[in-house]
């Protein structure tokens, strides 16, 4: 089995590739444990609903089509996120193509640093519906 090292990923915030901005990414998913025991059994689950996280962290920039134009209006509303780990690489089973249709963002901090540090925002986008392509 090979291991990856995340170098170049590619991740698309509602149509805009935001890849060069980005430097660490993190998505998140899983399917609620229901427990359905009747009496005189032992716990019993069932799969209850999806639950999908990404959390992004952005340099930020404040040029036309860049972090902070394209994040800004998307505070409130829900988006399209695609990633897939290897950029420039052709979507397959060792290279899947991850799309999380109607993606949440709650919330957005557009200036955030230090005297002499790095401008960053950091997004969670929550909800949605997460599929995996991978032809």
């Amino acid at each position: 089995m090979a291991q990856l090292v995340l170098t170049n990923a590619d991740i698309s915030v509602a149509g805009t590739d935001l890849s060069s901005l980005a430097n660490s990414v993190s998505l998140n998913y899983e399917i609620d444990q229901v427990e359905a025991t009747g009496f005189g059994s032992n716990h019993n689950f069932v799969g209850g609903l999806q639950n999908v996280s990404c959390e992004i962290s952005f340099m930020q920039d404040f040029a036309a089509t860049k972090t902070e134009a394209t994040v800004f209006p998307l505070v409130g509303a829900t988006a399209t996120l695609i990633i897939i780990p290897v950029k420039g690489t052709a979507v397959s089973a060792t290279n899947p193509r991850y799309t999380i249709t109607g993606a949440y963002l709650a919330a957005h901090t557009p200036v955030a640093a230090s005297v002499g540090e790095l401008a960053m925002t950091t997004l969670t986008f929550n909800g949605g519906t997460l599929a995996k392509t991978t032809s």
